[in-house]
């Protein structure tokens, strides 16, 4: 690496030279940087705003699910079964699905080698579970705190290897030759100099840009189960020509918010009330019942809800457990009400006395709750039987599940689309290589735990291929300055016209609220036409007057400016998606509803804005993806591709590699 200072139009800019740069210090990241370093490539940096941040550090659920390969018992698996699992949840390239499934076990694997606490049988097998959207029994955990984990372990090894960490730095920026085919390095806000204009930009003149920056999490806000401190930073690399794929398709579900964790599992199987209030509190009322038939149909959906967690339209007919987020999200962003999860009393139809009358489950619940020793008590006495770590979580972030109410909403939880990216993570754009939930490498549906799997798969897929392909030094630096010059001016530019809208007072969290609303609003849980092409033009003309209304109160808001920036641009590509796949005859699937004016109401009391009508299957066999130009989208669909069928025949494969053909 190679430490430089340049002036740029009377800009002191420092540089820094290196062959490869990692963005993002979640799992996927860390995991990329070591794996570039272990596979030959020294000359590699990580870069982050703050080594405490991202989803993979702070977020978790009752026993947080990492998928891969069956590696115990005499359940039949194999990597085809596994890929064909999915890519079978709709909208999913066969090629990235065989990847996946291949190096599920590589990658588990490191990290049990490296310390993560998976557990295994005193004879060694890595014990499974059934999780969403999973045939067999693949998933696995090492508790609420998985993912945290692993950041754990691999960023020892990061640190371990002597791989320089850069934090403090926010990337404004992904910069491309002048054809933008390929990038060639990275501008940044040195936050630790945000007073200092001769400090306040930096540059990475890098060969390779590997970008971990997590899902675009800033444009849910207040509905959104992403830690407060994670925004994404999607929108920058729309911006620099990579190609958005899948963009329609999130994972929502319903969560609290004051502590953000996603309440699937034991919190839902234990049965608590739901209770739903004005906005100061008052005007308590259990309103599930309002809309099932019976208490019977009522807490088998609650009890549902653990194991189907994601909303799920195809679960939502005949009172199946997803109508209770179409329920949720009625009555908080439709009505303006407040809702709850209460865990120190039963629900009080199905009660008597205050005891549930468990004979009114159905047989899959009441067997569960009987096996589990927990046909007894409140919902707290339950949890705290079954898994007592889940109060303990909250009990950590000063709510005390045995007395409090659990605020909670239908929440973004994962974004299953996002960048484009080929079999070794490499995006359209060269040497670009978007790994982790950035890349959208999933389709409609995932099994729980996939997103873990796929972010270490992607980081050695991208390692392996800047190795043996994109080694050797960057761009002569007055190369660099001269290919990225109009790029670099441009967004220096932009924090100039910023930093004059210092008033002493900021409107940053206002602009936020209002992102926020509009998500939801145009591409959350219920969608229409008409919604989306309102959100998609208030999202354009609020990117494009943005340095004309922000008001930051001192300099030190630079990045919040920079970071509305990403997300309205993310959010302008993303709701302009959803209209093009609306226009394109899509309707309801995955974790959305289509308004249908001539399909049908989940039940009859819900509004006509829940109308609708299932999707052709035919979609859940093409992809699209989008390429931001000019402030505008261009919009194209693909068939998937299918799984392959190779020869595997070991001397081929063997010849193959060893030619080192299997890199091209």
């Amino acid at each position: 690496m190679r430490e430089s200072t340049v002036k740029l139009n009377g800009h002191t800019i420092r540089v820094f030279s290196l062959n490869t740069v990692v963005v993002g210090s979640g799992a996927a990241g860390l995991n990329a940087a070591d794996r570039v370093f272990s596979f030959g490539q020294k000359d590699v940096a990580l870069v982050t705003e703050n080594l405490k941040w991202g989803t993979s550090r702070n977020t978790g659920s009752d026993k947080q699910t990492y998928y891969k390969l069956t590696l115990a018992g005499d359940t039949p698996d194999s990597v085809y079964d596994l890929a064909e699992t999915l890519f079978n949840g709709g909208s999913m390239d066969g090629d990235i699905a065989l990847v996946e499934a291949a190096l599920s076990t590589r990658a588990f694997f490191r990290l049990v080698e490296i310390g993560v606490p998976f557990p295994h049988s005193r004879y060694g097998e890595y014990v499974g579970y059934k999780t969403d959207h999973d045939p067999k029994q693949r998933a696995t955990s090492a508790g609420p705190l998985t993912s945290y984990y692993m950041c754990e372990r691999l960023l020892e090894e990061v640190r371990r290897k002597g791989i320089r960490i850069f934090e403090g730095y926010q990337v404004i920026g992904v910069l491309t030759d002048k054809n933008k085919e390929k990038a060639i390095g990275l501008i940044a806000l040195d936050l630790k100099n945000i007073n200092d204009p001769k400090k306040r930009y930096v540059l990475f003149n890098a060969k390779n840009v590997i970008y971990a920056t997590g899902g675009p999490a800033g444009m849910f806000y207040s509905h959104s189960v992403y830690p407060p401190v994670h925004f994404g930073a999607t929108g920058i690399a729309l911006e620099a020509g990579v190609w958005g794929k899948n963009l329609t398709e999130w994972q929502f579900g319903i969560a609290s918010r004051k502590f953000r964790w996603n309440l699937s599992g034991t919190y839902q199987q234990v049965i608590p009330r739901y209770v739903s209030t004005d906005e100061n509190g008052n005007d308590e009322k259990e309103f599930l019942e309002e809309y099932f038939p019976d208490p019977s149909t009522m807490l088998t959906a609650i009890f549902l809800k653990g194991y189907q967690w994601p909303f799920d339209v195809r679960k939502v007919k005949n009172y199946g457990s997803s109508l209770i987020d179409i329920l949720v999200f009625y009555e908080t962003v439709i009505k303006g009400r407040r809702v709850w999860l209460d865990f120190t009393r039963n629900p009080s139809w199905g009660s008597k006395n205050g005891e549930l009358d468990f004979s009114l489950l159905g047989k899959e619940a009441y067997e569960y709750l009987k096996n589990s020793g927990a046909l007894f008590g409140r919902p707290i006495d339950r949890l705290e039987k079954m898994n007592r770590p889940a109060i303990e979580i909250y009990l950590q972030h000063g709510i005390d599940l045995r007395k409090d109410y659990l605020e909670i909403g239908v929440c973004a939880q994962h974004n299953n689309g996002g960048l484009h990216g080929n079999i070794w993570w490499e995006s359209n754009l060269k040497h670009f290589f978007p790994v982790g939930e950035v890349n959208g490498t999933h389709g409609v549906y995932r099994p729980g735990g996939s997103a873990l799997n796929s972010g270490q798969v992607g980081g050695i897929r991208a390692a392996q291929y800047v190795v043996e392909n994109y080694s050797g030094d960057p761009l002569k630096e007055e190369e660099f300055l001269e290919e990225a010059r109009e790029q670099i001016l441009k967004k220096i530019e932009l924090g100039e016209r910023f930093a004059k809208r210092i008033t002493g007072r900021s409107n940053i969290s206002f602009i936020l609220k209002e992102i926020s609303d509009r998500s939801m609003r145009s591409m959350g849980i219920v969608r229409s036409l008409e919604e989306a092409r309102r959100g998609k033009n208030e999202a354009l003309e609020d990117l494009n007057t943005l340095a004309d209304r922000i008001e930051i109160s001192s300099i030190k808001q630079l990045p919040f400016a920079f970071r509305l920036y990403d997300i309205l641009l993310t959010q302008y590509v993303y709701i302009s998606a959803v209209e093009n796949y609306i226009e394109s005859g899509g309707r309801s699937r995955g974790s959305y509803i289509v308004y249908d004016p001539n399909g049908e109401l989940p039940v009859s009391n819900l509004p006509e804005m829940f109308r609708y009508s299932l999707a052709d299957e035919s979609f859940n066999r093409k992809i699209q993806r989008v390429l931001y130009r000019d402030g505008k989208c261009e919009f194209f669909w693909s068939a998937v591709k299918e799984i392959p069928r190779e020869d595997t025949w070991f001397e081929t494969v063997w010849n193959s590699f060893m030619k080192r053909e299997i890199f091209k």
